[in-house]
């Protein structure tokens, strides 16, 4: 029997979501508040992209520099992973968290009032390489099991420090109990972590107020765009916002080669290489098509990554 006969509506399904084939790299300024996941989901959804994913999450309670990559760009987010990051973090003195961040319950207190002089000395100390230990609150992997399950279950596990280093580390500003520093450093930098050493370096505690990411690789937040304006926008303004593949590779040495060469890379065989070739190139075909990531063995050239096109 027709539903509509005595009546009734019929509701029709939703519309399935029409996914598309999108690629290239979105560099989007996360609010706070926001995991990173639900940030890059949203992001896929407003591109219809089949597939995406970041380069580095950040916190819920940090902002700034999320890049995201739709499509083909996912064949080559570790080097944005590996690359350097830049932030711009406030430091609260006098109170330390059990997770070393402003998400955390109030463990201890100390001395709020830090000596400018003091501090910029400390900051100069802590500039270089070092190793850190990570914290009881992250995502790393004990056992198949991240750090942060065991701690909200209060079970202790055993944490190696890891090699880091920061590159620079600058006094912004000192306003009662808040210091707020610029800190550029290599990839697997808690700076949590950095704000609680300084804080007992300085003979007191602290914890991580505020982090915003201005930098990661080559790519700046001032370059950046927040979900409210990618929502305001047509489709056709989005996926003009969205820089190339290679965007993300630019700080590797460009290799052309031609057609022999790129048959014989999409083949996987190795080609020639000059003596004097850095260790990792970009590699176009003809027409300056991206192949992908080479990497050297012995006087070869051999593929670390290929676009999909390439393979």
């Amino acid at each position: 029997m027709d539903p509509r006969a005595d009546g009734r509506s019929q509701r029709s399904a939703p519309e399935p979501r029409r996914w598309r084939r999108v690629d290239g790299v979105l560099l989007l300024d996360k609010p706070a508040g926001v995991s990173s996941n639900v940030a890059l989901q949203r992001a896929r959804r407003l591109f219809a992209a089949q597939k995406a994913g970041h380069t580095g999450t950040l916190d819920p309670l940090a902002t700034g520099l999320l890049p995201l990559c739709l499509g083909e760009a996912t064949r080559f987010a570790q080097l944005l992973l590996d690359a350097p990051k830049r932030y711009t973090a406030t430091l609260r003195f006098g109170v330390a968290t059990a997770t070393g961040d402003a998400e955390g319950e109030v463990v201890a207190r100390g001395a709020a009032d830090v000596d400018e002089g003091a501090l910029r000395t400390v900051l100069a100390r802590f500039v270089g390489p070092q190793r850190q230990m990570p914290p009881r609150h992250a995502a790393l992997k004990h056992e198949g099991r991240a750090y942060y399950a065991y701690a909200r279950a209060g079970v202790e596990v055993p944490r190696a420090p890891r090699a880091i280093e920061i590159h620079a580390l600058a006094l912004r500003a000192l306003s009662g109990p808040d210091a707020v520093v610029d800190v550029a450093c290599s990839k697997g930098t808690y700076v949590r972590v950095l704000a609680e050493d300084i804080g007992r370096a300085l003979g007191t505690f602290a914890h991580l107020a505020a982090l915003r990411r201005t930098g990661s690789g080559p790519f700046d937040v001032r370059d950046a765009l927040t979900l409210d304006a990618l929502e305001a926008m047509t489709p056709a303004a989005r996926d003009a916002c969205l820089r190339p593949v290679d965007a993300l590779l630019g700080a590797l040495p460009r290799l052309d080669v031609g057609d022999a060469d790129a048959t014989a890379l999409r083949c996987g065989r190795t080609i020639a290489r000059d003596a004097a070739a850095p260790p990792l190139v970009r590699a176009y075909g003809p027409g300056g098509a991206l192949l992908g990531v080479l990497h050297h063995a012995g006087d070869r050239w051999r593929v670390q990554r290929l676009t999909s096109a390439a393979g």
